[in-house]
């Protein structure tokens, strides 16, 4: 067991953010999380388990130990005639757990293609793009108790998944740290090529009868067009949540702008493209000399170089404002603020 003392998280995360730790520890097996949970440095002092940090925003130095999920595998564990369920380490980057279904002919996850971060957060976050959330495959996973060392099994419905959150997020938050997510994928996968422009995409390629691979990579050829590289240009991906309102909100929203992108959420509500908003509140492209709002898709707030977190968490500010005064519309920051 090595904890590094005074470490430089900016190679942490893609908001490429500099900020120090006061501890950092690495851990790929559960015997080695409790280890590091014992050490009599980490146990009283703030916590934070650190995957990818593609989700994050540090606004100021971690003045505790930062242990950084590196639990390794994929495994198929079961299956039947139609289906199969496939095991993966919560340090496993979720796009290689993507490629790695789609190359085997599973089904399920191929719109989740290209998202960033590790397979530990994607039920923490219940992540989702084109039509489909985790909770659509999931079917459970392993976490270690802080408070005792213990492995406890959710399942789905203990993991109570909403829209961009779950258990973890909620009465969970900082009692647990996953170590494996188990998924139901299908061996007969039904395609699902109606949302956002993958349709488009795949006639534009003329590609009539699709494959997995083809739905994969029509995705990650529409998210690249849209969305920065953080290895390139420092981001969380989408910084806002699409907000759900109700529908007498859209409708007075509408007879403003009669193109206000919405979508069904339930009896008597919408769920409205945050993205949309942003930019008819006349944000998307705006620039301060660090950071500022990309120009090809508002909901990402980007690092030029040399942001601190504070001025990005103050940006987010001002589109926040900006949106509510113009729509009446609070939206809610997607991305966790540290």
């Amino acid at each position: 067991m090595v904890i590094q003392h005074n470490v430089d998280l900016k190679p942490f995360n893609t908001f490429g953010i500099a900020a120090t730790a006061d501890r950092l520890g690495r851990f790929g097996t559960s015997d080695e999380l409790r280890a590091l949970l014992d050490a009599p440095e980490v146990k009283n002092a703030p916590l934070l388990i650190l995957g990818g940090g593609s989700n994050l925003l540090f606004t100021q130095d971690f003045h505790g130990t930062v242990l950084l999920n590196e639990v390794p595998g994929m495994t198929m564990v079961d299956e039947d005639d139609d289906h199969v369920w496939v095991k993966a380490g919560a340090g496993v980057s979720w796009h290689s757990f993507v490629v790695h279904c789609v190359e085997h002919g599973w089904g399920g996850v191929e719109n989740l293609s290209l998202i960033p971060g590790k397979v530990g957060a994607a039920p923490m976050q219940n992540i989702g793009a084109y039509g489909v959330e985790i909770k659509d495959t999931f079917d459970s996973l392993e976490a270690l108790c802080i408070a005792d060392g213990e492995v406890v099994l959710f399942n789905k419905e203990a993991c109570d998944f909403g829209y961009r959150e779950s258990f973890f997020k909620r009465d969970g938050k900082g009692q647990f740290v996953i170590l494996s997510v188990t998924f139901r994928l299908s061996k007969h996968p039904v395609l699902n090529t109606s949302y956002g422009n993958i349709q488009q995409e795949l006639d534009r390629l003329g590609i009539n009868a699709p494959t997995l691979r083809d739905v994969s990579n029509a995705v990650i050829a529409i998210r690249r067009s849209k969305l920065p590289d953080p290895a390139v240009l420092g981001n969380a991906g989408s910084f806002f949540k699409n907000p759900v309102v109700p529908n007498v909100l859209v409708d007075h929203i509408r007879r403003m702008d009669p193109d206000a992108l919405a979508y069904p959420a339930g009896e008597g509500f919408s769920k409205l493209a945050a993205g949309w908003l942003i930019e008819r509140a006349g944000w998307k492209g705006r620039r301060e000399i660090t950071h500022g709002v990309h120009d090809k898709q508002a909901l990402v707030l980007v690092n030029h170089g040399g942001a601190t977190g504070k001025a990005i968490y103050d940006l987010s500010e001002q589109v926040l404002q900006a949106v509510k005064a113009r729509f009446g519309v609070e939206l809610e920051r997607e991305v966790n603020i540290l």
